[in-house]
């Protein structure tokens, strides 16, 4: 019996970059996955800001979603956007009313990131010089980034932790 060719030393980083980016996308490890700091919010919580913050949890995750998206069609379609001319762009309203939607669209992208994180050619340039690999780090760590200040919103209305419970210790 002869054991496995062990993979060279870029291909074990690729498997762990794979392995690793779910985790950042969802937490649950170094931070409250994004389900539980989700949960529990219903649309009149979601879309309150509270007294001297510029967001609420809607708008954070509007502002997510806009990124991701945009980020996602870079990735699926295999050539650069252009970037938005002004940072309010990426900052859409949220309403009550839009507040499932929001959530929705927050998974549906999500589940769309998944499938890109064992690519084959994430070294390979897709926006200007940002290469595959280098965007879906940075759509991790924009979400994680905005998913800290989602739990200082929700803090800051009395709305944390939630029913399944967080990082409270």
């Amino acid at each position: 019996m002869t054991d496995a060719p062990t993979p060279d030393r870029n291909e074990r980083a690729q498997i762990a970059f794979a392995r690793l980016l779910p985790k950042l996308f969802r937490g649950g490890q170094a931070f409250v996955g994004v389900e539980a700091t989700l949960s529990g919010l219903d649309a009149e919580t979601a879309c309150q800001r509270p007294p001297h913050l510029p967001h609420s949890v809607a708008e954070l995750l509007a502002h997510v979603n806009w990124w991701n998206r945009w980020m996602l069609a870079i990735i699926e379609e295999g050539r650069a956007q252009p970037y938005p001319a002004h940072a309010a762009e990426t900052w859409p309203a949220v309403q009550e009313s839009d507040w499932r939607r929001t959530r929705n669209d927050f998974y549906e992208l999500l589940a769309r990131i998944d499938p890109h994180a064992a690519r084959p050619d994430l070294a390979s340039p897709v926006n200007h010089e940002e290469t595959i690999g280098e965007l879906l780090a940075d759509m991790a760590l924009h979400t994680a980034h905005h998913f800290g200040q989602i739990v200082t919103v929700r803090q800051a209305l009395g709305a944390w932790p939630p029913a399944g419970g967080g990082d409270t210790w």
